[in-house]
């Protein structure tokens, strides 16, 4: 057990995430199913920079009350890895959601869905080339299945929608903040061994402080963000649900599982997108449906298996 692990309350709710790794896994791509969603269905109202500075300052306030007691006893050893702190906080929280979000206003939905279907094998990268990490040849095959389990639901079942793709700028915003993601995932096993909470909210304040100059000097620049219903409910969203539950659950499945295998929870958004459009929006079930989440569920289980 790690010093962490040693950190985290007895309850039952921390004990469900400390031996449940498909749960860990589940979490993420629920609550992300909907972050490009929001952010392409608020991007004709929210600015970029406004939503992702206000994402994680209201983010650290929603965490601030439970977090705040590890704070007081973590504090110094925060300190004493203060740029370790500050990397992470800014690849992995302000510039990683800037570009996606900047994204979300220059390119469609199913493009970003598309750039972050790579995003596994990019954390396999990064973690090879960083760490010499490798992966077993059940692992790539995981990999793999997964992967064309994700193409077959982005596709809706006909992959050659992936030659009639075009990309313009904001798909180079998508593949940096893959990027960005990437290196977060692998880098995190260097962070401080402090309480998780008292991570989350050291990056989140951290965060929020590195993009207030960019959200000022959007602000100034004609973008100001609007007081409206949809704003606050888009912001409220990706505040709760996408920071701090989904950030929450992906920390501590990259301590479980390794990054290598959390990060194959970018897999489980198209799934969970799926599932709550026919659920929410009376789409109805196909055949592709079922191909896709089952390749991408046999690649996870199959990827995962030696992390269990």
């Amino acid at each position: 057990m790690s010093a962490n692990d040693r950190s985290l309350p007895r309850g039952r709710s921390y004990a469900l995430l400390r031996y449940a790794p498909y749960v860990l896994m589940l979490v993420p791509g629920l609550v992300w199913a909907g972050n490009a969603i929001v952010a392409r269905a608020a991007a004709a109202e929210v600015p970029p920079l406004g939503l992702a500075f206000w994402r994680w300052l209201l983010a650290a306030l929603i965490v601030a009350p439970l977090a705040l007691p590890h704070v007081r006893r973590d504090a110094h050893v925060m300190y004493n890895h203060w740029p370790m702190l500050i990397l992470l906080s800014a690849i992995g929280i302000a510039f990683f959601n800037a570009a996606l979000y900047i994204a979300a206003h220059t390119t469609t939905a199913i493009n970003i869905t598309m750039m972050q279907a790579s995003l596994p094998v990019l954390v396999v990268l990064a973690s090879y080339l960083i760490f010499g990490d490798t992966i077993t040849p059940a692992q790539a095959l995981g990999i793999a299945l997964s992967l064309t389990g994700a193409l077959m639901l982005i596709t809706h079942g006909d992959l050659h929608v992936l030659t009639g793709l075009e990309f313009d700028v904001g798909d180079l915003w998508m593949l940096a903040a893959c990027l960005l993601y990437a290196l977060y995932t692998a880098l995190l096993r260097l962070r401080p061994q402090v309480h998780p909470l008292s991570f989350l909210f050291a990056t989140f304040l951290i965060g929020a402080l590195l993009l207030s100059p960019f959200y000022v000097a959007e602000t100034l620049h004609g973008h100001p963000m609007p007081l409206s219903a949809n704003a606050l409910l888009a912001i409220a969203y990706v505040a709760i649900f996408a920071s701090a539950v989904g950030y929450f659950a992906f920390n501590r499945a990259v301590e479980v599982l390794g990054a290598n295998t959390a990060g194959l929870s970018v897999y489980f958004v198209p799934v969970f997108g799926t599932i709550l459009a026919v659920l929410l929006l009376g789409e109805r079930p196909q055949i592709y449906h079922g191909i896709g989440i089952a390749l991408i569920a046999a690649g996870v289980v199959l990827a995962a298996r030696r992390s269990m």
